[in-house]
């Protein structure tokens, strides 16, 4: 068997480490192409997945996956209009949406009527590195106690699932399976969700906290 040097030992030990523990650092400039919503009241004055309070008139947005405090562009696909939002939220939870924005960040790429709207974001800037977790979520119910089935269901088969209850107007209780150190792990889990649940609206989310 041949062995590494010490250094790239050291190396290797290093890098490992750093998945263990899931630092994520999107790379600046990486880009992202699909579909954004927004929203306001009744999230407006509430508390964001961050902490921070939600205010609609901020130039803000909810993403799944990148760390809070990513600044990103977002450029509207129709109109070339483009505005710089902060990730301070956690969303969209429905399939096929990239991001949320605020009603402001809205306004700018004149989204408000329309609801929705193709874009393109490009990380701008991203915190120097942070843990995270990743989870693939599987169904949103109005109705808790269908979630609740659904999850052991989910814990079942996969083992670690969970209900996290999103407020609003309706109230949605969403169901989240596995607890992945990285994107990719949870990608993967993703693909074996839909392929042997036929769940085909799972998708990748980050979870922030512990399982």
């Amino acid at each position: 068997m041949k062995l590494l040097p010490l250094s790239a030992a050291i190396s290797a030990l290093f890098v490992s480490q750093l998945i263990v523990n899931a630092w994520v650092e999107p790379w600046t400039g990486s880009v992202e192409t699909g579909l954004a919503s927004w929203y306001g009241y009744p999230f407006h004055g509430r508390a964001a997945a961050d902490g921070e309070i939600y205010s609609m008139e901020n130039l803000t947005a909810a993403h799944r996956t990148l760390p809070f405090n990513t600044w990103v562009r977002v450029v509207n696909l129709t109109n070339d209009k483009a505005v710089e939002v902060r990730i301070i939220d956690r969303g969209p939870f429905i399939d096929g949406r990239i991001i949320d924005l605020s009603h402001a960040a809205a306004r700018a790429l004149e989204i408000i009527g329309p609801g929705t709207a193709p874009v393109r974001l490009e990380v701008l800037r991203s915190p120097p590195a942070v843990t995270g977790s990743f989870a693939v979520q599987v169904g949103a119910f109005r109705d808790g106690r269908n979630a609740q089935r659904y999850c052991r269901l989910m814990q079942s088969r996969y083992g670690a699932a969970r209900v996290l209850l999103r407020g609003g107007d309706p109230v949605l209780w969403r169901v989240v399976a596995g607890w992945e150190p990285t994107e990719n792990a949870a990608n993967s889990l993703a693909e074996r969700i839909r392929r042997e649940t036929g769940e085909k609206s799972a998708f990748v989310v980050r979870v922030d906290g512990e399982p």
